[in-house]
């Protein structure tokens, strides 16, 4: 075995996550922070129009670049299953399989969503003084989509072998690459808000680029053979049986997502603004959560590939407690330091008190609920590295029913307290049921190894 790999097959699981998990955590800060990068930059240097601008398409992102997270995790489940029972011929074909569908499919939607950016952005009536300069970024992120696609294919096949370091060292170069580029395009050449979004993707693209070289040279296990390229209609199915629920999860998010946004512009720009600043601040604070849950996806899939459902179950009880820990912390720096990092984003002399008003609220907020959201990618993750696609699909679906149902009441009643109330609402239906869903799907497994154990 590689260096570079880690078996989590054997050894304290609690060490063994965290170990992992937090290289994984850093790289998804310094991913925020490039893109927090593009929001700080675009707020003191274009102003706050400009701010609502790139905060208003967030959940159009999300639900096009999610797509294509969930797909490619759902690809590395399946990898990180085949590397725990030690099948190097199917690790190959499995990568082959993998970067030949991620392409298609990346291209696919960059066509279909570049074309529709305008429509999208008028059907949910974002306001007419930043549509322009809204269509502008989004249509920017959605023509270099195929960047992330990669990015996130290649960090997610290091991470199914158990390198969590190696997307960190990545991730931060990109980081730092946009910040200066963000500056580049805005200052130098005076691009607008397109600029930001070009310093975006192609940092993106830079740190895909590195992944893809970094495993041809280091990962020879993943090299395929003469043959393994040409298409298996078998392995296709089933890596789109685990990946497309996957990705149709975070797309039914970021649509219910899109609702929220869609209750948020009646409120006018400043509302947008604020809430476009408290997200970033929000996603800042929960990325142990994500990470966590890429580390129990590994982790459940390596040990059901080795045929140890009793370990898959010790990782998830890790994953509980670590979350319990974080969540209690990640609420505490929200109490203390929602203020000073929202002064980060907006200067007080010359922004409405409102933005900065609503911010802060929104951030003391939505730290209450930080438990039932880890509960969410603990086990709606987690599952899919053990193969489910259904799990993921009756998350989306849950918090997707509770944000329909409150984004267009909760703040009718509270004003802009309903939005806050309605991403806490969708987090604690999808949080407090997932892990009893999850019980189910484990006596199932349990079932099947035992049956399977008999029968052999």
């Amino acid at each position: 075995m590689s260096s570079m790999q880690k078996n989590m097959t054997s050894g304290n699981t609690t060490k063994l996550l965290l170990g992992f998990v937090l290289p994984i955590f850093i790289g998804n800060i310094f991913q925020q922070l490039y893109l927090m990068s593009d929001t700080l930059i675009v707020s003191r240097l274009l102003g706050v129009e400009a701010l609502a601008a790139v905060g208003a398409v967030s959940p159009f992102s999300f639900m096009v670049v999610g797509f294509a997270q969930g797909l490619t995790m759902g690809f590395t489940a399946i990898l990180s299953q085949r590397f725990g029972a030690g099948d190097e011929e199917g690790m190959r074909k499995v990568y082959a399989m993998s970067t030949v569908l991620s392409i298609s499919i990346g291209v696919i939607l960059s066509i279909i969503f570049t074309s529709l950016s305008r429509p999208m952005l008028r059907l949910v009536n974002t306001p007419e003084n930043i549509i322009d300069m809204a269509v502008d970024y989004i249509s920017t992120i959605y023509i270099f989509l195929l960047f992330q696609v990669l990015y996130n294919l290649y960090a997610g096949v290091l991470r199914s072998l158990g390198d969590s370091k190696s997307p960190l060292v990545f991730m931060i170069i990109s980081a730092v690459l946009n910040i200066i580029l963000d500056i580049v395009s805005i200052v130098v050449f005076h691009w607008g808000v397109r600029g930001a979004a070009l310093a975006t993707v192609f940092s993106q693209g830079i740190s895909a680029l590195l992944s893809f070289i970094y495993i041809k040279v280091k990962f020879l296990i993943l090299s395929p053979r003469k043959g393994e390229w040409k298409i298996d209609s078998s392995l296709v199915k089933v890596l789109l049986k685990v990946g497309l629920p996957g990705a149709f999860q975070y797309s039914i998010t970021a649509i219910s997502c899109i609702f929220v946004q869609a209750s948020l512009n009646s409120f006018g720009s400043d509302s947008v603004a604020a809430y476009s600043v408290a997200s970033k601040i929000e996603n800042m604070v929960t990325q142990f959560f994500p990470a966590l849950g890429i580390g129990i996806s590994t982790f459940a899939g390596q040990n059901l590939g080795a045929g140890n459902t009793d370990r898959v179950r010790k990782g998830f009880r890790s994953s509980v407690y670590l979350n319990i820990g974080y969540s209690i912390l990640a609420y505490f720096v929200c109490r203390l330091f929602a203020a000073p990092m929202t002064y980060l984003f907006v200067d007080s002399a010359t922004s409405s008190p409102l933005v900065i008003e609503e911010s802060i609220y929104y951030v003391n907020t939505i730290g209450i609920f930080f438990i039932p959201l880890g509960f969410i990618f603990i086990f709606r993750t987690g599952c899919q590295g053990l193969g489910s696609g259904k799990i993921p699909m009756l998350s989306a679906f849950l918090e997707l029913v509770a944000r329909f149902s409150t984004a267009f009441s909760l703040p009718k009643l509270f004003g802009f307290i309903g939005i806050c109330l309605s991403n806490a609402v969708s987090w604690i239906s999808a949080g407090f049921v997932l892990p009893f869903v999850y019980l189910a799907f484990m006596r199932k497994l349990e079932k099947d190894h035992r049956d399977l154990t008999i029968h052999s």
